[in-house]
């Protein structure tokens, strides 16, 4: 990606993947004009900005934001480090849509693809980082593997991962770091989508634990990524807050 402010919205979507099921991240559609609000009342920046810090993309580094919703993470990561080739891949159009007005106002370039989670529309060895926020926990076991896998074969050799999920406690923390308090609209067909779920989603995106069958603590995390080949996958640290733990995990590609 060059450069620029140009700011995309890209389908890639198979034909097999144009009706398949997702969960919004405000739980419901028709919410989506106020889950911005909502992430700002939660404190869901202070994660963004921690993680990004995180991450530590440098200058002109490929950054793959997997889940990104509404941008939010991606223009944290763009604040931290303005040169950055951001690219978030997200299966909610109008999540990216919103995403993409918001990039247009802040005046800074971004690709947005249309896809999901288990599938990365990218080539092998792409990305320098693949960062995501409160995502994978929408996703079932498989769609959690098929992430790592799809992390690990597109981005290059020293390549990082760097996510912040739902997670209960760990013996393998190395920084406790801040508490704090976005989305991912994925591919989750197994979940309800009343008003209980909705309700949880709002204010921080829910509990993992509680709200979801499929919790992505910070050891599973772990395991998770190293079981798919990358090497050092640690949780680094955490954050408490109110609706639960947040855990910061990453990994290297070797």
């Amino acid at each position: 990606m060059a450069a620029s402010t140009q700011v995309r919205v890209l389908d890639e979507r198979t034909p097999e993947e144009r009706d398949r099921p997702f969960l919004p991240g405000a739980g419901k559609t028709w919410l989506l004009p106020f889950y911005d609000a909502f992430t700002r009342v939660g404190g869901v920046r202070a994660l963004h900005e921690r993680a990004a810090r995180l991450a530590g993309v440098e200058p002109g580094q490929t950054v793959a934001d997997i889940g990104c919703g509404t941008g939010n993470l991606s223009f944290t990561v763009l604040a931290v480090q303005p040169t950055a080739q951001v690219t978030g891949l997200d299966p909610d159009g109008d999540a990216l849509r919103r995403a993409a007005r918001k990039a247009r106002r802040r005046g800074v370039a971004l690709t947005l693809v249309q896809g999901y989670a288990d599938r990365f529309p990218a080539p092998d060895a792409s990305f320098d980082h693949v960062v995501s926020s409160l995502a994978l926990h929408h996703l079932d076991a498989d769609g959690r593997s098929a992430f790592a896998r799809e992390a690990l074969r597109t981005l290059r050799p020293g390549g990082k991962v760097t996510i912040a999920d739902f997670g209960g406690p760990s013996s393998n923390v190395e920084d406790h770091g801040h508490s704090g308090h976005d989305h991912s609209g994925h591919d989750h067909s197994a979940h309800g989508r009343g008003p209980a779920h909705a309700l949880r989603h709002l204010p921080l995106l829910g509990r993992s634990r509680t709200g979801h069958g499929h919790a992505a603590d910070g050891d599973g995390l772990v395991a998770l990524l190293s079981e798919a080949g990358f090497s050092d996958a640690r949780e680094v640290g955490h954050a408490d807050h109110r609706f639960g733990r947040v855990a910061f995990v990453q990994a290297t590609r070797p």
